[in-house]
This record gives C-alpha cells, sequence and structure tokens, in this order.
C-alpha cells in the first residue's frame, strides 16, 4: 500500500496486479542498469550514428520480458531492442501487433546515449495496452529513485503522491521541453524548426534527452510542456497515460488524439496547449505533411 498524502487515502497496488508487474520489472530492471553506469560498455550503432545500443539496453528488455512473461505468458510485447532501427519498421512491428488485447510497451533504457556518457537523465519504460489504450504506464528513474505510475481512471503517482499537471495559463510563462531523436535527415530539422519557434515564445527550453522522463515532468507539473518529433510508440505510451491521468493533454504534434501510432508528440497542462500547436503549425514543425 502506497500513502496518497494528497488525497489522504491509500493508493493501492495488488500483489497480482497488471501494474505491479509494471513495476516490479521497472524497479528490478532499472536498479541493474543502475549497477551498469559508467562500466566498459559493447556499444553499437543501429540507424544512425546517434542512435546507441548497448548491451545493457539488450539485457534490461530480455529481463523485462522474463519478468512479464512469468505472469502473463499469453500477451504480447513490443520492445524497443527487438525491432530493426528506423521509422518504417517501428510501424510494421506495431502493425504486427495492434490487434492483441493485451501489449505491452516497452523501453528498456530511454535515454541511452546519456547513460553511455554518464548524463544521470535516463529511464526504464513499461506501459500497457489493452485493445490498442493504455491502461498501466510505468517510468522509473533509477538514479533518482523515482517511480512514476499510473492506472487509467484511478490518476498518477510518484513517491506514493497523487500528481498534478503545471498551472501555468500561457506559453510565455512556461518551461517546455524539447528533444532530437536519432534521425538526421527528417526529425532533426523539423525539431529545431520548433525550438526555433518556441524559443522566443516561453520561459524558457530544455532538453533532457529522454522522452519518456519529459513525459513524467509534465505530469508532475515540472515542465509546462513538451513536445518532439520522429519517436516510436514505446517512447512515449507510459508517459501518455502518466500526463492524461494528471490532467495534463497528449496529442500529436497537430493535435489529433493520441494513440500508440503517433510518433510526433506534444503534451502540456492543456491550457497551453491550443497556443504550443498554434506555433507548431505556423512554423510547419508538425511533422506532418499538408498539415495546416
Amino acid at each position: 500500500m502506497v500513502l496518497n498524502e494528497n488525497q489522504k487515502t491509500p493508493y493501492v497496488v495488488s500483489s497480482k496486479s497488471y501494474t505491479a508487474v509494471a513495476i516490479n520489472a521497472a524497479a528490478k530492471t532499472g536498479e541493474w542498469i543502475k549497477s551498469k553506469v559508467g562500466s566498459n560498455l559493447k556499444m553499437s550503432t543501429k540507424y544512425s550514428q546517434q542512435d546507441l545500443v548497448t548491451e545493457v539496453d539488450k539485457g534490461a528488455e530480455q529481463m523485462i520480458r522474463r519478468l512479464i512473461l512469468t505472469h502473463f505468458p499469453d500477451h504480447a510485447i513490443l520492445g524497443e531492442e527487438g525491432v530493426e532501427p528506423g521509422p518504417d519498421a517501428s510501424n510494421l512491428a506495431l502493425q504486427a501487433v495492434k490487434d492483441e488485447e493485451f501489449l505491452w510497451i516497452v523501453d528498456p533504457v530511454d535515454g541511452t546515449t546519456n547513460f553511455v556518457h554518464g548524463f544521470p537523465f535516463f529511464s526504464v519504460s513499461i506501459a500497457l495496452a489493452h485493445h490498442g489504450e493504455v491502461i498501466v504506464g510505468v517510468i522509473y528513474d533509477p538514479i533518482r529513485d523515482e517511480l512514476f505510475v499510473a492506472e487509467k481512471g484511478k490518476g498518477a503517482y510518484v513517491h506514493g503522491n497523487r500528481m498534478q499537471v503545471s498551472l501555468e495559463e500561457q506559453l510565455s510563462d512556461g518551461l517546455i521541453a524539447v528533444g532530437f531523436p536519432p534521425d538526421p535527415s527528417f526529425a532533426l530539422p523539423m525539431n529545431m524548426a520548433a525550438v526555433q519557434a518556441l524559443a522566443p515564445k516561453v520561459r524558457n527550453l530544455r532538453a533532457g534527452g529522454s522522452a519518456a522522463l519529459h513525459l513524467a515532468y509534465v505530469a508532475a507539473g515540472r515542465l509546462s510542456g513538451y513536445t518532439e518529433i520522429g519517436l516510436n510508440p514505446w517512447d512515449i505510451a507510459a508517459g501518455a497515460l502518466l500526463v492524461q491521468e494528471s490532467g495534463g493533454m497528449v496529442t500529436s504534434t497537430a493535435g489529433h488524439p493520441y494513440d500508440l501510432s503517433v510518433r510526433h508528440v506534444t503534451a502540456s497542462n492543456e491550457k497551453l496547449h491550443h497556443e504550443l500547436i498554434t506555433v507548431l503549425k505556423e512554423a510547419k514543425a508538425t511533422g506532418i505533411a499538408g498539415d495546416k
């Protein structure tokens, strides 16, 4: 039982629940990942020179798969390290499992480049979708020992406390996160256009290098919003539920409703969302061809 101090009611996670399995998998894997920080890593590149993978990524995903399948052997798993690099492969992988009743969406190390360099901003991200709708989202930051947990319709929590998005009502008061995924030909120019358009209109910008933690920080009210083009389902799924269950809004960069196929994402406290989307559209920085 985790006490919800804000509302003075207990937040209970059953030991046999989907959420408990996700928490256990994220926590155990995160501690193992943390033990590997600073070690001599075997590293290679995937889609581009910026798209790194280590034996820790692969080992972490195998660990998560084992822990999930021990409890739910009939469930499907979509994990980053089980998919060929590149957006086309990601789309094909999602199409192959989209009709599964229960689908786990796993990013074993979100922020691998940070992990490789010892920059302490990376996370384990685990989500569960039921008939395509995300119902559980867990993100664990092993460096800060912060566990972000959301269940559909039950709110989102960190340190057992109910989370709520920030209260800023104008973009000029907002702290907005952006990102640079490893796609130099398409995503990089689009994200740079977004940065150039947003920089003079917001209080400040941040680029931490972990999409999952950016979304968790929006949910916790530490960021007012976040936008990035060129992501994958495993980057977004858990964090999207965290934001939604904290009273925020998650859409595509063009303002379309979020689903697992969204690769260009915008999340905010909802009050800033229309203004944020408008800036991206005016800058032609949504990443969606023909969108106006």
